[in-house]
């Protein structure tokens, strides 16, 4: 499976086609995976020593993991690295140039 406990992933069919979430909990021997705000469904429950009022409680139910996708990451070529390398090299020179004028303008 290629998909991880903390990833973010798409539903990519069904009722809850389009929405994004974070996976919590991965049932590998059913193929299904938990994910944060989709496929919410009301449970009825009686009331115990835990929760003594009982009631509806709206809880996520797990969806098969086929109908998930992960949202990439973009990944970086080595043009955009030495890009931003050289853009922090010109920002410290820039600090460094006005941290002397303003020790010069002290003296």
């Amino acid at each position: 499976m290629k998909i991880k406990v903390g990833d973010n992933v798409k539903v990519i069919t069904g009722s809850n086609k389009g929405k994004e979430g974070k996976v919590l909990k991965i049932f590998r021997s059913e193929n299904r995976v938990l994910v944060d705000g989709v496929n919410v469904v009301k449970k009825h429950v009686k009331p115990n020593r835990q929760n003594e009022t009982g009631g509806i409680l709206e809880v996520e139910a797990p969806i098969h993991i086929s109908n998930v996708k992960v949202l990439e990451k973009k990944k970086e070529t080595k043009k955009e690295t030495k890009k931003e390398v050289k853009e922090a090299k010109e920002v410290k020179e820039v600090k460094a140039k006005k941290a002397s004028k303003k020790k010069e303008e002290s003296k």
